[in-house]
């Protein structure tokens, strides 16, 4: 599995090839992919993803080819140095957030605290 690294947050191949997917079967969300973190979930922060045509004053902009992800000011020192991931497997489909900065998961891996 090869990454796409950057120094903020690095995608894998699954999660690259997913963006592009979403992207190429729907050409009226763009080519803007959202990361980021909002209050709430069970154990205090989650992590929320999407398409999204505006670009904040103050988004970190990184390019990936053909898309570019999104980080509002707020989500970057959470989210700095992780990789995000797209699995496939019994219990769904998926984004992953292989997080450093986590100190505690909840059990199905969509909210953390730190």
């Amino acid at each position: 599995m090869q990454n796409l690294e950057t120094n903020s947050i690095t995608l894998t191949d699954s999660a690259s090839a997913r963006i592009n997917n979403v992207m190429n079967a729907n050409s009226e969300l763009g080519s803007r992919f959202r990361v980021y973190v909002t209050g709430g979930g069970c154990s205090g922060f989650q992590y929320g993803f999407k398409f999204d045509s505006e670009v904040a004053f103050d988004d970190d902009v990184i390019e990936f080819g053909n898309f570019s992800v999104l980080l509002d000011s707020m989500s970057y020192p959470y989210l700095y140095g992780s990789t995000l991931d797209f699995v496939e497997n019994l219990s769904g489909s998926k984004f992953v957030i292989n997080n450093p900065n986590a100190k505690t998961t909840c059990g199905c891996g969509e909210s953390f605290t730190t």
